[in-house]
């Protein structure tokens, strides 16, 4: 039997950290430039645009505890899982109230879940995170944050099955992934995982066609949308789930379909082919 099939990773359950940080409007400016964001620079007092959080509160392992990938070494608050592919399966988030930048604020993260399963690449275990971010008024954001650790699997293997989108879409954005913006949004999270940078790496190691997507950026690109269309509109809760993989060797969409009537629209990305890469939901108040 495997480590990871004789350890018992649900006594991770209950573990908790917290962490301090400012909501610098200087980093907010950056993910503006970033993003290409054309409202006016944000100041101390906004409102940070929703999913913008994810550039603070960084996790700061120093660079000699970094494995070959790129990503810290297993251990620390989460369960040290011994499969060697991690990826941001999806999140659920409520945003009780605005995070303002200039704001002092802490995240509180408690591991909810840990679960075990085989699927058609082998081995998996999703963990479940809830953070909680809070200004000195109470939360602000509330999320669910679902880890996937994977088998390797082999170099070259097809992509899971493709679906097609649920409709058409009112809400388009053409984005095409150059690798300064991967880059770039790799430095404003500080995430070392190489796949979002290392071309030679990420092909030759292990055997994707070319830099992958981050899907918090795919994900920051979809609620992004009701921003850009309905810019009074205040998001209270979104919801996504990573379906495939996006790479840069293409440009590829983020839509949206809306229901103003019932606050709410469906999102999601579509790779270059057609298929759905992400899918989610937003709900927003006006």
């Amino acid at each position: 039997m495997s480590a990871a099939a004789a350890e018992d990773w649900t006594k991770w359950v209950g573990r908790s950290e917290q962490l301090r940080d400012s909501i610098a409007a200087g980093r907010a400016q950056a993910m503006q430039a970033t993003l290409d964001d054309a409202e006016a620079p944000l100041h101390p007092g906004d409102a940070l645009p929703p999913l913008w959080h994810w550039a603070y509160f960084w996790s700061l392992a120093p660079t000699a505890s970094l494995g070959p990938d790129g990503h810290a070494a297993r251990g620390g608050f989460l369960p040290p899982i011994p499969l060697p592919r991690r990826m941001w399966a999806g999140s659920r988030v409520a945003f009780p109230r605005p995070l303002e930048v200039g704001s002092e604020v802490s995240r509180h993260s408690t591991i909810k879940s840990v679960e075990e399963k085989s699927g058609r690449s082998g081995r998996l275990a999703f963990v479940t995170v809830e953070h909680v971010i809070a200004d000195a008024e109470g939360p602000c954001v509330v999320e669910e944050h679902d880890i996937v650790y994977r088998e390797a699997g082999e170099k070259g293997a097809p992509l899971p099955a493709g679906e097609a989108p649920p409709q058409a879409g009112a809400w388009r954005q053409e984005v095409v992934p150059s690798p300064v913006l991967l880059f770039r949004y790799s430095a404003l999270t500080f995430n070392g995982h190489r796949i979002h940078y290392d071309q030679p790496y990420t092909t030759q190691e292990e055997g994707y066609p070319g830099l992958i997507v981050h899907g918090p950026l795919l994900a920051t690109l979809m609620i992004g949308q009701l921003r850009r269309h309905l810019p009074r509109a205040r998001a209270t809760r979104f919801a996504f789930r990573a379906r495939r993989p996006i790479f840069d060797t293409r440009p590829f969409a983020v839509c949206g379909a809306p229901d103003e009537a019932a606050g709410r629209a469906e999102l999601w990305v579509e790779d270059p082919d057609g298929y759905l890469a992400m899918q989610g939901e937003v709900a927003w108040s006006s």
